[in-house]
């Protein structure tokens, strides 16, 4: 547990808003408990020893930037770049200034030396050279073949990798220009000359769909097919599968069970079933697809779904954790078959608090797959089409589903409005238009009974006191909260200054349906830290829950196959016996938990990527029209602007928003005109225009429909007309001269 300790405290100090922070505010963010607060103390003492950290009576803090820093350059196109520090300082990442990069490349390992540059809002500021390269990044590179004077070059696509390679002998694999390529790098770049590279793979023609998939798949190095084990072992599982010889299942196949998924879902992995007793409780039944039953622990299988750690679902392509034959065959709790499940039966009041949790292994069979549309139709008195107890059931979910909500909500569940977009494609695959995504009530419904079963599996497994793998939130730094407390005082909402959930809560509600919803919303999703998973027991804030894991879709992330096995043990009634091969040390559930964390945020980047494409390249053939945005962003050399209804930010540079010198106020956190006194704000709507868009590189250049500022409005303000007359008068005494 020491060594999980030492990187959760890395990890927890090592943030943007960095702050030194008092030790008993550290374990109480990582869950630290009377059992284990040795191991973390021992933890502070060896970092502090190693230094990389520092103990100052009650205060923890990282050390100040070191003269010769180890790390990951990332580039950046206009010719500088950052090295990324292994060992996390009080500093953040050391600035490579543009002229020494141009060796580079964006993933190189690196020496550098840094130095002292003066001040910036009260912290050291530091520069630095490259003293060696140690390793060299990923030798492939995805991008688009262009001719540019005289050269074939491959432009990196997306924003990860900046590097230009030249290729001389593209006949060889029969590229054209406008192809997407994957280029492998023979050369790095050195002494100003480009990179260079021999083309490998043709992905086809840049802006078309099936083209602009696969690079995203070779970018964020998303796997291919399954090695021929893998296969293997899951046919022989299909073939050998037998619903019939279900010893040890509870059978329920003659209980009213529904599946409620998006139209276009293939692996259904959870189900539901509820029955009110003569009492008038409330036994739910959350079914589960028993995965566990067909991937023995460390088979090929199993080591293949924890490397790819999660299923990636891609605009109208999956890239699944397991081989269909499962994922969509056997494991798949389609309407009609037998299927094998592990299930959590929880027992609610009228209110929806729990009274009692139970698991078992079950033989289910479920009566009809819905989706979220047609349970909304049926809760809309548009049942005609469904079967008497389907719609029953669906009534009765509601009412529990709305108790659990409203129990929820008041322990201090936060629900942020975000909006999601689906894209509209036309015959030939190619994106269109888009649209809100459907948020009608069923999709809570079925998340609040995926929460509910998530959570009543953690508390089984915590009253045993076994390691697991859970999933953490941990609270906002005080930092975050003191900015959005200053953004939200910007919007002209009053809160108190200390920001709990309940007055988070009531932030989200007096915003509702206002024009500061989407802003206040987003601004509260990055004031949060990220969920990830590790064996810590620091709890979810979001979902104001003290034990909280994944359970409920192990067909799609290797975390709830961990829980899975451990419900096994309980099934059969040896969880609490020592030396399971089931059970996995803290040690090595942390070093998954970074795994599949880290695949989490790779196949989100990825599908995040690829929409940001697609879109795009839609867009391309747009300039011109207009769009209507909310400010999202603002630096010092432009605004940032959130299109909500493709779900695509664009850039403003300053020189577009009108006739004056724009200045980014970071108190105000606004952009204010020098000269009109003329301001822009997050969270404003603002019309724009599309100006320009690189698909490559995931740019979009918008500018006002309407300037901000004019020459009139210039000089109509006072201060424009004092700064007008200083400079009138500066004009003659230079004519005077």
């Amino acid at each position: 547990m020491t060594e999980v300790f030492k990187e959760q405290i890395l990890r927890l100090l090592n943030r943007p808003d960095y702050t030194p922070r008092k030790i008993s505010a550290v374990a109480k963010s990582l869950g630290v408990t009377d059992k284990t607060y040795i191991d973390f103390r021992v933890a502070l003492k060896q970092l502090d020893r190693q230094n990389k950290v520092d103990l100052s009576g009650r205060i923890l803090s990282l050390p100040s930037m070191p003269e010769r820093v180890t790390g990951t350059f990332r580039g950046n196109p206009k010719g500088f770049g950052f090295v990324i520090p292994d060992s996390p300082n009080a500093d953040g990442d050391l600035f490579i200034p543009p002229g020494y990069a141009a060796d580079l490349i964006t993933g190189d390992k690196v020496i550098a030396r840094s130095f002292k540059k003066g001040f910036r809002q009260g912290r050291a500021r530091y520069e630095g050279i490259i003293l060696e390269i140690t390793e060299r990044a990923d030798k492939q590179i995805v991008g688009t073949l262009k001719r540019i004077t005289g050269d074939w070059i491959v432009i990196p696509d997306g924003k990860r990798v900046t590097t230009r390679v030249v290729v001389d002998d593209v006949t060889a694999k029969g590229a054209a220009e406008d192809d997407k390529v994957v280029v492998e790098i023979i050369t790095y770049p050195s002494d100003g000359q480009m990179a260079r590279g021999v083309i490998t793979e043709v992905l086809g023609e840049a802006g078309l769909y099936e083209a602009e998939t696969l690079s995203v798949c070779r970018q964020f190095h998303l796997p291919d097919a399954f090695p021929r084990s893998c296969t293997e072992q899951a046919r022989a599982a299909s073939e050998g599968f037998d619903p019939t010889s279900a010893a040890g299942r509870a059978d329920v196949t003659a209980d009213t069970i529904i599946t409620i998924d998006p139209p276009d879902a293939k692996d259904f992995d959870d189900a539901i079933s509820l029955k009110k007793t003569k009492d008038g409780n409330w036994i739910l039944g959350v079914h589960i697809a028993d995965v566990s039953t067909f991937i023995p622990m460390d088979s090929p299988l199993d080591k293949e779904a924890q490397d790819r750690g999660n299923s990636t679902y891609l605009p109208k392509k999956v890239v699944p954790m397991l081989p269909e034959i499962l994922s969509n065959g056997i494991c798949s709790l389609q309407p009609g078959q037998l299927r094998f499940a592990k299930t959590a039966y929880i027992t609610y009041d009228k209110k929806g608090h729990v009274l009692g949790t139970e698991f078992a292994n079950s033989l289910i069979k479920s009566k009809a797959r819905l989706t979220y549309t047609q349970a909304d139709d049926i809760l809309h008195g548009k049942a005609a089409d469904f079967p008497g107890d389907v719609v029953a059931l669906i009534k009765d979910m509601d009412t529990l589903a709305r108790a659990i909500e409203n129990r929820r909500i008041r322990n201090g569940m936060l629900h942020l409005d975000l909006l999601e977009t689906e894209l509209i494609y036309d015959d030939d695959g190619k994106v269109i238009d888009a649209e809100l995504a459907d948020d009608c009530y069923p999709h809570t419904i079925i998340e609040m009974f995926m929460v509910e079963a998530n959570e009543a599996a953690a508390s089984l497994l915590d009253r045993f006191t076994v390691p697991f793998m859970r999933r953490v939130h941990p609270d906002p730094e005080l930092k975050s909260l003191k900015q959005l407390h200053g953004f939200v005082k910007i919007c002209g909402y009053k809160i108190p200054r200390t920001l709990d959930r309940k007055v988070i809560q009531d932030l989200l509600e007096s915003v509702k349906g206002t024009q500061h919803s989407f802003a206040v919303n987003r601004f509260i999703l990055r004031s949060l830290q990220r969920a990830e998973y590790a064996p810590l027991h620091i709890g979810h804030f979001a979902l104001a829950s003290g034990h909280y894991c994944h359970f409920t879709s192990p067909i799609r992330r290797y975390a709830d196959l961990l829980i899975h096995r451990l419900l096994q043990c309980y099934v059969q009634g040896n969880l609490n016996k020592i030396g399971l091969e089931e059970v996995l040390p803290d040690t090595h559930l942390n070093e998954i938990g970074k795994h599949i964390t880290f695949t989490e945020q790779n196949s989100a980047d990825a599908e995040r990527d690829l929409k940001s494409a697609l879109i795009l390249q839609m867009l391309s053939e747009r300039i011109g029209e207009e769009l209507n945005c909310v400010v999202s962003g603002l630096t010092s050399f432009g605004i940032f602007v959130q299109c909500q209804k493709f779900g695509i930010e664009g850039l403003i540079d300053f020189g577009d928003l009108g006739m004056d010198e724009w200045k980014y106020n970071d108190k105000a956190q606004a952009v204010v005109g020098v000269h009109s006194g003329k301001s822009v704000h997050l969270g404003q709507p603002m019309k724009v225009k599309i100006a320009a868009v690189n698909v490559p590189s995931r740019q979009l250049n918008l500018a006002p429909s309407e300037p901000l500022v004019n020459a009139r409005t210039r000089f109509n303000s006072v201060k424009g007309r004092k700064k007008a007359k200083k400079s009138k008068y500066r004009r003659r005494k230079l004519r005077q001269k």
